[in-house]
């Protein structure tokens, strides 16, 4: 379906303008790159790798309870399950999973025939996206074996290290003018551990997600934007325009994906619950299920960087838009929460 990244390099050069010596994944200050450069801005804080105030549900004490039976599983299905945005905090998942019951000790596949379905954004701003992603894949391969399944969704943070790790600082079009993906990844808090860590069964994983599934009534996308329309008016539409991008390798058409991915707050503001129903309309289900955009966000409880703040308090998933929205990034890098959530949601 996608080609495989041809002619690996090591991980590309800070942007024209920035000093040399920067390494990779380090964030690069706006005022130190050229006037000509018009990266993504960074709109999301970047929390220091190694902190300890995530906010997650510790499953030593209290034991987990058996998963509620969804009577609209298909038959032979277990439960379904949706993870929000990891953002690259390995062991904050790990725990959130086996808070639920769905891996063991070991970090196997403990769920039988439950369905698991991550949102995407795997990578950036915390300290192991690679390992994020090499449990989700082993996951997969091991719900699949126990009958049950382990799924992902494409966010608009893998289609930047794509980005990155393809184009570098080859010049893209943007609405403001000239950018790449190199000085965008680096704004938005792309690690240069990960980068060194990529390799090519971890690239064609990512390209071959899909953007788009409805489960059980459940209309799953990462982000909480109506741009999917632009891609197709069917879920398949949409997967297929979405690889056929990807295969093509053309910068400006990724760079043009990845931009209109990272939109958000197409459901928060009056006219939100209009904009669910035009993607429900089109995808089909009942309700649409996001990451993307935090739920401290959303709420307008902002946290700062160094993830201190009295206002952000997650307890769960979000619901608005009438009920037609359920937000699901917790604000892992906000000293939010990972959530991990069995659909649908009961009270």
């Amino acid at each position: 379906m996608v080609q495989t990244m041809a002619g690996e390099t090591p991980a590309p050069a800070p942007p024209p303008g920035v000093p040399s010596g920067t390494p990779a994944g380090s964030p690069v200050p706006p005022a130190e790159l050229p006037e000509e450069y018009t990266p993504t801005a960074r709109d999301l804080p970047v929390i220091t790798p190694g902190r300890t105030d995530t906010l997650i549900d510790r499953p030593a004490v209290v034991p987990v309870p058996e998963p509620a039976m969804d009577p609209d599983a298909p038959e032979g299905m277990g439960p379904l399950y949706v993870v929000g945005d990891v953002h690259g905090y390995y062991d904050e998942l790990r725990e959130a999973l086996a808070a639920e019951g769905l891996i063991d000790a070991d970090g196997n596949w403990a769920a039988g025939n439950a369905r698991l379905w991550f949102l995407g954004d795997f990578t950036d701003r915390g300290p192991d996206g690679i390992g994020v992603i090499d449990l989700v894949m082993q996951l997969s391969a091991e719900a699949a074996a126990a009958g049950g399944y382990c799924k992902a969704l494409m966010g608009n943070h893998e289609l930047l290290l794509l980005g990155a790790k393809r184009f570098g600082d080859t010049p893209v079009q943007s609405g403001a003018g000239t950018a790449s993906f190199q000085a965008a990844w680096l704004l938005n808090g792309g690690q240069k551990n990960d980068m060194d860590r990529l390799e090519d069964h971890h690239l064609q994983w990512m390209a071959r997600l899909d953007a788009v599934m409805e489960e059980d009534g459940h209309l799953l996308v990462h982000s909480d934007t109506t741009a999917y329309l632009e891609y197709g008016d069917s879920i398949e539409a949409v997967n297929d325009t979405v690889h056929d991008v990807l295969t093509r390798s053309e910068a400006d058409e990724v760079w043009d994906l990845f931009r209109k991915f990272t939109k958000r707050f197409a459901f928060r503001d009056e006219a939100g619950s209009d904009a669910v129903r035009e993607l429900l309309d089109a995808y089909g289900g009942d309700r649409v299920v996001h990451g993307h955009s935090p739920i401290p966000y959303l709420l307008g409880e902002v946290g700062t960087e160094d993830g201190e703040s009295d206002t952000v308090a997650v307890d769960g998933p979000h619901v608005y838009a009438d009920g037609l929205a359920i937000a699901m990034d917790g604000g892992v890098t906000m000293a939010g929460k990972l959530l991990v959530v069995q659909l649908p949601l009961v009270g």
